[in-house]
């Protein structure tokens, strides 16, 4: 059974959702970042994927706090990225009580300190983020995008152990308009010790069934938890 992965976007302190990763098409929910947190740790949710939209434009985290008062409230594990640019930022993504730390950025730019984090904390703890529009890794929030594929960025990390992988593909992200089936399955046949998680697209259970039949591991679902596409309850009976 694919498991289930819901998230929440965090701009000042709030839960939000932006479509193609575009901070100028920004809608902000009035459930708080904790009360989400919350309902899903009460169906039955294992874990919660967390981003901080604010740090990934600062390049530091930027809402520590809401990490720190959902792991002290939950028994969720927590997948945090957005602003891990350093050693510091993930030491205290980890102290806040994150259980992996997802990183983009950094690994484009800063390869050696990926690689170096992948050793030290464990493969299962640090998480490549590639974020891709039109072939090409993005970076920065998605305000930048790179000269490098998926597949170099996977293959240039593969060598130290790289286990898991969340690909966000950012022409989907937010637009409910279902995921790059043929992407993801590509990506997990052409890699099978690398551990896939989709991201971006997801409008329905019937888009997560199809991905289940394809033998994807995990997907994430936000837009369509906060739309009412996907209802709490459905998560209850796939969780």
């Amino acid at each position: 059974m694919i498991e289930i992965i819901p998230a929440i976007d965090l701009i000042d302190g709030r839960c939000v959702r932006l479509s193609q990763g575009d901070y100028a098409r920004q809608r902000t929910y009035d459930a708080s970042p904790l009360d989400m947190a919350r309902r899903f740790a009460d169906v039955g949710i294992r874990r919660l994927h967390l981003v901080d939209l604010d740090g990934a434009k600062a390049a530091r985290p930027c809402n520590l706090p809401v990490l720190e008062a959902i792991a002290n409230a939950t028994d969720l594990d927590i997948e945090w990225g957005g602003g891990i640019k350093s050693r510091e930022a993930l030491s205290d993504v980890f102290s806040a009580g994150a259980g992996h730390a997802i990183c983009g950025s950094v690994a484009v730019r800063q390869p050696d300190d990926f690689r170096a984090w992948l050793t030290e904390f464990g493969a299962q703890r640090i998480i490549l983020g590639a974020d891709i529009r039109e072939g090409r890794v993005a970076v920065s929030g998605w305000q930048e995008e790179s000269a490098l594929t998926i597949d170099a960025l996977i293959d240039s990390f593969l060598p130290d152990g790289l286990a898991e992988v969340i690909c966000t593909d950012i022409s989907r992200d937010g637009m409910l308009a279902g995921p790059s089936f043929d992407l993801y399955t590509r990506l997990q046949n052409a890699y099978p010790q690398v551990t896939f998680t989709v991201s971006g697209g997801i409008s329905s259970m019937d888009d997560i069934r199809r991905l289940d039949a394809l033998g994807l591991p995990r997907v994430i679902v936000g837009k369509a938890l906060y739309e009412s596409r996907i209802t709490l309850r459905e998560l209850t009976l796939n969780s």
